[in-house]
């Protein structure tokens, strides 16, 4: 027969008086942790007291009850208790509920007080913040939130801070599958998307440290301490409509500015607004760079110019600043260190005798109508002006036997009638000189850009990587190519064998790069192999390949080449560093055998003219003779007395399925075919009544429009 199972009682709870309750000397708290006596009394006057006290019946010497309790466990609500009655906020006989155990209990009491304590779990993270948040949406501020529970409000902010992940993160980690910092460094974004991209990637790597996972998230953002963030100042580009990202959690030195389309363009018109006023002390040119290249000024003759003198004020205050910095010098010579507040009196002398001695620099007029300035940006973010460079095509020519004499009323092929006609300076921003949008009517087709034509040989080279890796042919032979080179060229080699393949990686890219067909085609090939090959093991490595068909061999070889294509423009360095002029020209006729051999077509690998990869960085010329080789005559004239941002828009409608390509994404030596269009030809469509220049149907209050 089967024993019944005992059955628990639990103990009984009484209201019984304070004056009754005695501190337990089998407590087994003795040192102070978390909350504070002061704040937790606080927090019982404002709440009551939310969980009883744990108490025992005191006996006398003969086991008799005393009419007395002490308290083995809760302690530090008996203490809370004892500070509120001595502050006369509680009455000492105002009662207590209590949970009262059998004094004759074969449970030792000092168990009853370590189990209270050892058994109690801290809130979760995730509850206190479900928490904050619902009293904050029930309209409690920070301030609010962190006196009612004796925080700081930088620590609501931060458990708030976690509304900004993602619902399914928060889940991971209410399941333990993250830890707490792993989740705080999410909150620097609210993209939810990104955060789940982010944690899909790392989730099953070695390396999940929240410093990976910041670094993950703002790697498209820039920082706030940036040179174009100080120059502009995060104030201008949260006016301007930016997003500061900011973590509570680390320090962030100010965060991470999210757009950075929008700082560099309020970059670019601060700089242009400056060189504007540059432009008006009648320089010939100005050039405008964030980033000056090494030896920009190489081959131009600096003007000298003279300095500015000082009056009789800044030479009074120039020498009174010089006898304090001596004075200081000598009474503080021996000193280890200087005294904080003598050392920033130093260096504010330092940083005003500094500004009087850098005094601006005053040029012959002459000079400045043939000499130019370049204007850059610092590592601190200050603007850098320098003035007074005479390019040599700029010189004044050398006559002999005196000045060539000017026509009447000319200077420099000017007309003067009397003054000097007005000169427009030319501003270059970048590589390109800056042209305004509008009044670009000139017939003259310019160079494109250098930095939208190193864009384009990238998405080439990418799309002949996917060509060759396609071809085992064309990658056998081009390997061969290059091994015979190495062969009987007479070059040196080291090793067993040096025949290599360096992953050429692109230092600059247009934004869709990463997101074209052939990125995601060599993107999956690479997956696919690397889930095959056995890797770390350079004899199990050898033992595969050996036993692999000839097909997936070829294949194999096909893909290692790819990766070593380089199709990519690059910029001249003429000092040794770098490509030289006739390596950029050998690595482009190269990439156009490869683009012929392997049958590549742009066109086919998916590339568009669009506003964002060229219609909207060249000017209305170039846009126009696109739209004149893709689409004809006809649709050029639909569309050539437009804005530029709007025939930008139309020339990209226009050149859709045309099959048209910009110069360095065909092969040397093709030309664009010429579209023959009748006058009447209607398969251009025409544009919008708006863009056309005719009379706005809305305003005729006409039934067919839909604005």
């Amino acid at each position: 027969m089967a024993t019944a199972k005992q059955k628990i009682t639990l103990n009984a709870s009484r209201d019984i008086p304070f004056n009754k309750l005695m501190l337990s000397q089998a407590n087994v708290r003795r040192i102070k942790n978390g909350q504070s006596i002061e704040d937790l009394a606080a927090s019982i006057a404002r709440r009551g007291l939310l969980q009883s006290l744990n108490v025992r019946p005191v006996l006398d010497g003969e086991r008799n009850e005393t009419g007395m309790f002490e308290v083995p466990a809760g302690g530090r609500r008996y203490r809370a208790l004892e500070l509120l009655v001595k502050q006369k906020r509680m009455a000492k006989t105002e009662t207590v509920p209590c949970v009262v155990s059998d004094a004759n209990s074969v449970v030792p009491i000092e168990e009853d007080s370590l189990a209270e304590n050892f058994q109690r779990e801290d809130l979760h993270p995730l509850d206190m913040f479900r928490a904050f948040q619902t009293l904050h949406d029930q309209g409690a501020s920070h301030e609010d939130i962190a006196a009612r529970f004796f925080v700081s409000a930088t620590f609501v902010q931060q458990r708030l801070r976690l509304a900004k992940v993602s619902p399914k993160l928060l889940e991971i980690y209410e399941q333990d599958g993250m830890k707490l910092d792993q989740l705080m460094a999410f909150t620097v974004t609210d993209d939810h998307a990104r955060q789940e991209q982010v944690w899909e990637t790392l989730q099953n790597s070695w390396s999940r440290e929240p410093y990976q996972i910041r670094r993950m998230l703002t790697e498209t953002t820039v920082r706030a301490s940036d040179r174009r963030a100080l120059f502009v100042g995060v104030d201008a580009y949260v006016a301007a409509g930016g997003i500061v990202l900011r973590d509570l959690f680390e320090a962030d030195n100010g965060g991470w500015l999210q757009d950075p389309a929008l700082l560099d363009r309020l970059v670019g018109e601060k700089l242009r607004a400056s060189a504007d006023e540059i432009a008006a002390e009648g320089w010939k040119w100005i050039v405008v760079d964030m980033d000056l290249p090494y030896g920009h000024a190489q081959g131009l003759r600096p003007l000298t110019g003279s300095f500015v003198d000082l009056n009789d004020e800044e030479r009074a205050s120039r020498e009174a600043l010089r006898n304090e910095y001596d004075e200081i010098e000598a009474q503080y010579g021996e000193a280890d260190e200087l005294p904080d507040e003598v050392d920033q009196r130093l260096g504010e002398i330092e940083q005003a005798l500094e500004q009087l001695e850098n005094r601006p620099k005053i040029y012959d007029p002459a000079d400045i109508e043939r000499a130019g300035v370049f204007v850059s940006i610092n590592r601190d973010g200050d603007l850098v002006v320098d003035r007074g460079y005479v390019r040599p095509e700029d010189e004044e020519p050398d006559s002999g036997d005196g000045d060539v004499a000017q026509p009447e009323g000319e200077i420099d092929g000017r007309e003067t009638d009397g003054e000097l006609a007005p000169r427009r300076t030319t501003i270059t921003v970048g590589a390109q000189p800056s042209e305004p949008d509008e009044g670009d009517d000139g017939d003259a087709i310019k160079p494109l850009p250098e930095r939208l034509v190193i864009d384009l040989t990238a998405h080439r080279t990418l799309a002949l990587r996917n060509a060759v890796a396609s071809n085992p042919r064309v990658a056998m032979t081009a390997l061969l190519h290059r091994l015979v080179l190495d062969t009987f060229g007479q070059r040196s080699s080291i090793g067993c064998l040096e025949a290599s393949v360096r992953h050429v990686y692109f230092t600059a890219q247009d934004t869709d790069l990463k997101d074209s067909s052939d990125a995601k085609a060599v993107a999956d090939r690479q997956e696919a192999w690397k889930t095959d090959i056995p890797f770390g093991d350079d004899e199990a490595l050898w033992t595969w390949l050996d036993a692999l068909d000839e097909a997936s061999r070829l294949a194999l070889l096909a893909h290692c080449v790819s990766f070593g294509i380089n199709a990519h423009y690059e910029r001249i360095n003429p000092y040794g560093s770098g490509v030289s002029q006739q390596g950029l020209e050998q690595r482009l006729r190269e990439a156009d055998r490869l683009a012929r051999v392997t049958g590549l077509d742009m066109v086919d690998a998916g590339w568009r003219p669009t506003v964002a990869n060229y219609l909207g960085r060249v000017t209305k010329s170039r846009i126009l003779e696109a739209v004149r080789e893709g689409a004809g005559e006809r649709a050029a004239q639909l569309i050539d007395h437009l804005k530029k941002g709007e025939m930008a828009k139309e020339a990209e409608r226009l050149l859709a399925d045309s099959g048209w390509l910009p110069e360095p994404l065909r092969l040397t030596g093709d030309e664009p075919p010429v579209v023959q269009q009748d006058e009447d030809d209607g398969d251009v469509a025409a544009l919008p009544a708006f863009l056309a220049g005719e009379e706005d149907p809305h305003r005729r209050g006409h039934p067919s429009f839909h604005p």
